[in-house]
């Protein structure tokens, strides 16, 4: 009986990560960029020690891979916002210095006059940040050469600042970091650039991605947990009831 009660506050301890990742997901359903992800899934772990390995209580299998499926396209009008196509990502300048990659693309020009998305994140180009001189007008190309031309000088030809580092992800899975950027799964690249995959990388300018969080798909799941979570506790109420019934019935008379 005991074992019954085992699985059941296993499981109902697994469900925890679920509830985190669904609850992420629908906190991020107007994000700019964010992507879902295909992470959890139960599986059966025996647990071993002296005397008979009899007992499995299902664990949860935990990796995080980014599902990199596309959002809604906005349009913007904005030159600086960008939205990545196939399954292109950018590269980031991390707080700690190491390389992630994203799919935000609402860019701008920082005070410092570095590039930078809406979020304070610093855009990396394939020689570093890139800098914007003062007072130039930027303009990001489909393949992310990044232009600026001046707008007092009539006639002028622009002037290439750099190239945005822009990576095909197709043949790469990608988990998610602690700060949110995206990283390669295999600790060979993480925390560093990757090589590109066979794709031709490119964005649209002018255009925003939104999430690809499904909201309907994610409430479901959530109510599917819910009473899941419900016919577990009564399954445990159900248990501790028949194993007092139990011991009344075996203990001897006074």
């Amino acid at each position: 009986m005991d074992k019954l009660a085992f699985t059941a506050l296993a499981s109902i301890n697994n469900q925890a990560n679920m509830r985190a990742q669904i609850t992420n997901s629908l906190a991020n359903v107007s994000t700019v960029g964010f992507k879902d992800t295909f992470s959890l899934a139960e599986q059966s772990n025996q647990i071993k020690g002296e005397g008979m390995n009899t007992r499995v209580l299902p664990g949860m299998a935990k990796q995080e891979v980014i599902n990199l499926s596309p959002g809604a396209l906005n349009m913007t009008g904005n030159v600086m916002d960008v939205a990545m196509k196939d399954k292109t990502v950018l590269g980031i300048q991390a707080d700690n210095g190491e390389v992630g990659f994203t799919r935000r693309g609402d860019l701008r020009v920082s005070a410092s006059g570095l590039i930078e998305n809406a979020a304070g994140q610093l855009i990396l180009g394939e020689k570093g940040p890139i800098s914007v001189p003062q007072g130039q007008l930027v303009s990001i190309g489909q393949d992310g050469t990044v232009m600026g031309k001046s707008p007092t000088q009539v006639g002028a030809i622009p002037m290439n600042l750099g190239q945005l580092m822009l990576r095909d992800a197709s043949e790469m899975p990608l988990t998610r970091r602690t700060d949110g950027l995206f990283q390669p799964l295999t600790n060979e690249f993480q925390g560093k650039d990757f090589p590109t995959g066979p794709n031709p990388v490119s964005l649209v300018s002018g255009t925003l991605e939104g999430s690809n969080v499904n909201p309907v798909e994610a409430m479901i799941k959530m109510m599917d947990m819910s009473r899941t979570f419900e016919s577990k506790i009564k399954t445990i109420s159900e248990i501790k009831s028949v194993d007092e019934s139990g011991a009344s019935m075996m203990r001897l008379p006074q």
